[in-house]
């Protein structure tokens, strides 16, 4: 059967990681511009003060906020159907609770916008991706505060009225479940305590994080039905870190495990965000765990009349779950989930298991469990890359990294999955979020710059570029 026709292929960015001009045109700051640089071996750090002892990466990124429409003509020539990116809130509301959005912001992403149309490629648009305006965390302690539900909904009125006819896919919140992980407590939440410094490492009060997203989800449902009443022809879509779990043994407890954790990581918000309430087995974890959530009959009807219309997720890896850990010794760094090694796959150069055939199995796994249309908006291979001296860049390891994953796609569209569209991450080299560097790259497109921010930033094509084009030409056919 393979891919419908206008399949929608694609590529996928954040603001934060790529823009850089972090200070331009009335932008204020934002989470990420108080994150340093990092490494696999060295924590990237939370500085409210911005201390000049260390490097901020989002001050450069990787330089598309100037460079947007070169990077648009690359898109272009690769054939994009589709480009998933994300606003920075902070360049529309610059301290998040400005009475009148900053006109600056809104034309730059009206320009993007327009030129994006005019090379034939639907933007898929976050409004929410590690860029909340800084002040909101300062001012008011973040999603803790239900009157930044009402910021966020201003943000996303000033949006959705300028490009109401420019945007017809919208994500209100990126990976939105990751806020159930401590880590994400700043950078998603903007929950922040005295003295955190670690990003990976803060403190945490796990009512208050869950009560944080309690309120994103609320504003989520609020913004999706102001935005159906601005334009009736938006549609909405969650954005889930998918972690696919698999039990490490046979044992019954090891399966009750995976299921429990799997419905609890994976299922329970996009249940929220498709089907308009919190499940069962979400009020049964937060009685057994002490968290009270403040949630108002008014916010439940808000829940139930913003629901969204598809589903969309990233997909990276899988893990393994068990109740033995003590028999295995072989805990994997890259699972940001936690879990042991699945001694069936490899691994890349930071630890992240390589698993094409579990996409095959999540794909099934969500459609089955809500039957709206699906997009997989992340997908990639982080890698370090060697930049030739004829200005060659040989990446056969992410062409089979991609390759892989878009045979069990197909696959499982031969399934019955209502599959849409497929936006890899980073189609140009940008910053990574989780170790602030330069040089885990996954683009199809590599950019000239170091962890440090050094380099022209001019862009360079990949074999990748060549290899996913054909890819695009031939609607998935030829994969060779």
């Amino acid at each position: 059967m393979g891919f419908k026709e206008g399949f929608l292929w694609g590529g996928a960015t954040s603001a934060s990681q790529c823009e850089g001009s972090f200070d331009l045109d009335g932008k204020g700051l934002s989470v990420s511009d108080v994150v340093s640089s990092g490494s696999h071996h060295s924590p990237r750090r939370i500085c409210l003060d911005r201390d000049p002892a260390y490097a901020f990466p989002s001050e450069w990124g990787s330089d598309c906020y100037r460079r947007f429409e070169e990077d648009i003509e690359l898109f272009t020539e690769m054939g994009f159907k589709a480009y998933r990116f994300s606003i920075d809130w902070s360049r529309i509301f610059p301290h998040g609770d400005d009475a009148e959005p900053n006109e600056a912001g809104l034309d730059h992403y009206e320009r993007l916008l327009s030129a994006l149309r005019e090379h034939d490629i639907e933007p898929v648009v976050t409004l929410s991706h590690s860029e909340m305006p800084l002040n909101l965390v300062k001012k008011y302690g973040g999603w803790r505060n239900k009157r930044v539900i009402e910021f966020y909904v201003r943000y996303c009125s000033a949006v959705f009225s300028r490009y109401r006819g420019l945007v017809k896919y919208w994500l209100p919140f990126n990976e939105v479940n990751d806020m159930l992980l401590p880590m994400s407590a700043f950078g998603q939440g903007g929950i922040y305590h005295d003295g955190t410094e670690s990003f990976t490492e803060q403190p945490d009060y796990p009512n208050e994080r869950m009560n944080a997203l309690n309120n994103i989800l609320i504003a989520s449902a609020r913004a999706v039905k102001m935005g159906r009443d601005i334009n009736r022809d938006f549609s909405f879509g969650t954005m889930i870190c998918h972690i696919t779990q698999y039990p490490r043994t046979c044992c019954p407890e090891d399966q009750l495990l995976v299921q429990m954790d799997d419905l609890y990581r994976n299922c329970m918000c996009s249940d929220v965000m498709l089907r308009g309430e919190y499940p069962y087995y979400a009020w049964t974890y937060f009685r057994r765990h002490g968290i009270e959530l403040e949630l108002t009959d008014k916010e439940r009807a808000d829940l139930k009349a913003g629901t969204c219309d598809f589903y969309t997720f990233s997909y990276y890896q899988s893990i393994c779950q068990t109740t033995r850990a003590e028999e295995f010794g072989d805990q994997t760094g890259g699972n940001i989930m936690g879990g042991v090694r699945n001694p069936y796959l490899e691994l890349t150069d930071w630890d992240w298991p390589i698993d094409p055939v579990g996409l095959r199995y999540t794909l099934n796994k969500v459609y089955d469990r809500y039957r709206v249309p699906v997009m997989i908006t992340e997908n990639g291979l982080g890698a370090v890359d060697v930049f030739e001296a004829d200005g060659s860049i040989h990446d056969q390891y992410r062409i089979d990294y991609l390759r892989r994953h878009i045979e069990e796609m197909r696959k499982a569209v031969d399934d019955g999955v209502d599959l849409i569209g497929y936006t890899p991450w980073g189609c140009i080299d940008l910053v990574s979020m989780s170790t602030g560097e330069m040089k885990k790259r996954y683009g199809f497109i590599y950019v000239d710059a170091d962890d440090e921010g050094n380099g022209t930033f001019d862009r360079f094509r990949k074999d990748s570029f060549y290899w996913y084009k054909r890819v695009i030409a031939t609607n998935g056919e030829d994969l060779s």
